[in-house]
Formats: C-alpha cells, sequence, structure tokens
C-alpha cells in the first residue's frame, strides 16, 4: 500500500498567528509534524502553504513544500490544489494530518491510509477514542461522533451525542456507567479523485452550522469509516495553554 501525506500549514492562526513556525523543544511547530509524518512510512510527505515565511522554513529543514492560494476556505481545498500541481492519479492515497499536531503518533498516520484500503466502500476514513472524561463529554470544542455496527459514521456533532436520557435525567456530572462515547480524532485519508470532486461541492446547512468539514460528505451521500485509533493521538496545538503542554511533554 502506498499513501502520500499532505500537511495544510496556514500563517494566519487566529489565536496562535504564526503557529506554524512558534518553535517547541528546539524546533518549528511545523517540522515536528512533518517528522511525524516521514515516520509513517508515507510515500510523499508535502506541507501546503499559504505563506512563503512557512514555505522557507520548511525547505529549509528538508521538506517538500508546495504554495497554495491563500483564498481557501479550509485545509481540503489546500490539499485539492496540492493534488492537481502534482498531478496525483484518482486512485492516490492521501492522508490530511493537520499542521498543529506534533505528537500525532506515526502508527496513526499509516492506521487511517490502511483503514481506507480495507474499507473500499469508504470516501474517507478517519480516528476516534473513547471519552473518559464528562468535561470532554460536554465540551464543544471536542467533536463526537456516533457509528453503525460496521464502525460507518452516522453523525459528527460538537453537541453530546448520543444523549443517554436516562442516565442524564439523574445527574449530568458523571459518565454513565457503561458509556459508549466517541471522540473524533481529527485525521482523515480519501484518494485524490474524491477531494477533488468534494472541493466542489456546495457547503451544506449541517456543516455551516457544526463548522465540521466532514458532514458535507455525509450530506451528499458518503461513508466515512471510522476506526479506533491504535494509540492515544497526542495532544494539537490550538492555544497558548496547548502550546505549554505540548512544549512540557516534548
Amino acid at each position: 500500500m502506498g499513501f502520500c501525506v499532505i500537511i495544510p500549514a496556514r500563517y494566519a492562526s487566529q489565536r496562535l498567528p504564526g503557529k506554524p513556525l512558534i518553535e517547541i523543544a528546539g524546533k518549528p511547530l511545523i517540522q515536528h509534524v512533518h517528522e511525524r509524518a516521514v515516520a509513517s512510512g508515507a510515500d510523499e510527505v508535502i506541507i501546503a502553504t499559504d505563506d512563503e515565511r512557512v514555505l522557507q522554513v520548511a525547505q529549509n529543514f528538508g521538506a517538500q513544500a508546495c504554495m497554495t492560494s491563500p483564498d481557501h476556505p479550509s485545509g481540503s481545498d489546500r490539499i485539492a490544489e496540492v493534488a492537481g500541481k502534482r498531478s496525483y492519479a484518482d486512485h492516490q492515497i492521501i492522508v490530511n494530518l493537520q499542521g498543529d499536531e506534533p505528537m500525532m503518533p506515526a502508527s496513526l498516520i499509516r492506521q487511517v491510509a490502511e483503514d481506507l484500503v480495507r474499507h473500499p466502500g469508504a470516501s474517507i476514513t478517519t480516528l476516534c477514542e473513547p471519552i473518559d472524561t464528562i468535561a470532554d463529554l460536554f465540551d464543544p470544542h471536542i467533536v463526537k461522533v456516533v457509528m453503525d455496527r460496521d464502525g460507518y459514521a452516522l453523525y459528527f456533532s460538537r453537541a453530546t451525542i448520543p444523549w443517554d436520557r436516562d442516565a442524564f435525567a439523574v445527574t449530568t456530572e458523571d459518565l454513565p456507567a457503561g458509556s459508549e462515547h466517541f471522540r473524533h480524532v481529527g485525521i482523515y485519508a480519501y484518494s485524490a479523485g474524491f477531494i477533488r470532486e468534494y472541493v466542489r461541492w456546495p457547503a451544506c446547512h449541517l456543516e455551516r452550522t457544526e463548522a465540521l468539514e466532514q458532514l458535507r460528505a455525509m450530506w451528499y451521500g458518503h461513508k466515512i469509516h471510522v476506526a479506533t485509533a491504535l494509540e492515544p493521538p497526542g495532544h494539537g496545538v490550538d492555544t497558548q495553554k496547548d502550546l505549554r503542554r505540548v512544549e512540557n511533554l516534548l
């Protein structure tokens, strides 16, 4: 199985401007992410950016980097542009690894690519992990997912799903006994042909409401297979608090 990894790295983060270039443990954040992708055994790893500063830093540490339009509304659009520039065949497997995931295990990058091969009925594959605290279950910044018996996504939401009617009628201070709640891990695999098609579709109401891109694929009738991550996915970097925590861990 061959796959490539494309890392969208936008410079203008609202909460952490210049986030890809913030130094963590002696290296820019984007270099940590790139090293995780290379360790996965990918055939090719490309950093897709909209800023010359990120491009230069990436090239300085030996990465392949590609300039993309600053007008893209999402990382998916940035990836589709790279796939076009590289003339990828429709069947080429692409892993979308976010540029703020410096602790994503290489094993999970490979897992999500392999899962796409194992599930030819899915247009996208992604990962999840069990939720083990009530705070995470009710946190709207943590995306929840529910699946059918075969592991295909039924819905993604920032809300608490599924809602345990009987348990939560008693208390919302503790996880229900035998809780089956899952956090979505934001890493994706799909084919180049699919992402080229996906970016041509208008955003649907559910996607705009929840601010979750994957709902667009489901809206247009495509299946997403969700596998349980083989190991903890580590911490991403969205805030100053995240930055301090990841720096301490690294």
